[in-house]
């Protein structure tokens, strides 16, 4: 039988979303409670936004455990991994949505180089060892094949390339976890499914705070002509977890309304 997805595809899943006490983090985590799943709320320091998360999980019916961790430190990597598996049953969903922010606050002010490797530590390594550690301890739980995913987080423009400082950096870094995604989907398969999303303009802290020339940037490079919002890339986090996913691995989604570039203007 194919499975469907239904308004409680995940009930009785447990989900681990890192960096949930913002932006799409956050909102992927609400996205998949409502979908019936259990969520485990990874924050690095935003301690009382992830409670409020793991509050508002709550009201929905679902359980929360918030975990903080430092995902520049391997042993706290590890500690992540652990209380995550021993809270209920293991874990069935593992989103890696955290990343370092360098265009807004204290970071913003950082060098080329002190951007990159921020990002490198955070967006980079810890993806690929939190979900070399997940995938190892998924492979090992008995149960049916493509039922369990990893889903990580990559960046649209790593496709097309983007001229500037920012660009340079993130296409570095985005393009990295995006063919890495790909690897491991061939390095799990068949038991595990491992799936990337590419977001587009996305209206989070930095899109708030934008330039009007971001701001109309943004709309032009989108056939859709709006900025995305966390919710939109929510819901796309919530098929690649569920069910209706079952035969989709290896994949990047983009989330970015139709990318329109300089040449289709």
């Amino acid at each position: 039988m194919t499975p469907t997805a239904t308004t409680e595809d995940l009930h009785g899943q447990i989900a681990v979303v890192t960096g949930a006490g913002s932006g799409i983090g956050r909102a992927i985590a609400l996205e998949l409670a409502k979908a019936g799943a259990d969520i485990v709320i990874h924050t690095g320091s935003q301690h009382e936004a992830a409670q409020e998360v793991a509050s508002a999980v709550r009201e929905l019916g679902r359980q929360a455990l918030t975990v903080v961790a430092d995902l520049t430190q391997p042993e706290s990597q590890e500690e992540l991994v652990e209380q995550a598996w021993s809270w209920q049953k293991g874990v069935d969903a593992w989103l890696n949505m955290a990343g370092v922010d360098v265009l807004t606050g204290e970071n913003s002010k950082l060098s080329f180089e002190a951007k990159l490797q921020k990002l490198w530590n955070v967006d980079v390594m810890a993806t690929v060892r939190l979900s070399r550690l997940v995938g190892t301890r998924m492979q090992q739980r008995l149960v049916a094949p493509g039922t369990q995913c990893i889903v990580n987080m990559g960046w649209d423009q790593a496709h097309y390339g983007m001229a500037g400082e920012s660009g340079e950096i993130f296409t570095t870094i985005k393009g990295s976890v995006m063919a890495f995604t790909r690897s491991l989907a061939k390095s799990l398969a068949p038991k595990i499914r491992v799936n990337c999303l590419a977001p587009g303009w996305i209206r989070t802290a930095w899109g708030e705070q934008a330039s009007e020339y971001w701001q109309s940037r943004a709309k032009e490079e989108c056939l859709l002509e709006r900025w995305g919002t966390p919710e939109d890339v929510a819901h796309v986090a919530r098929f690649l977890v569920s069910p209706a996913a079952a035969f989709v691995t290896g994949q990047i989604l983009e989330v970015n309304g139709g990318f329109r570039s300089g040449a289709d203007r």
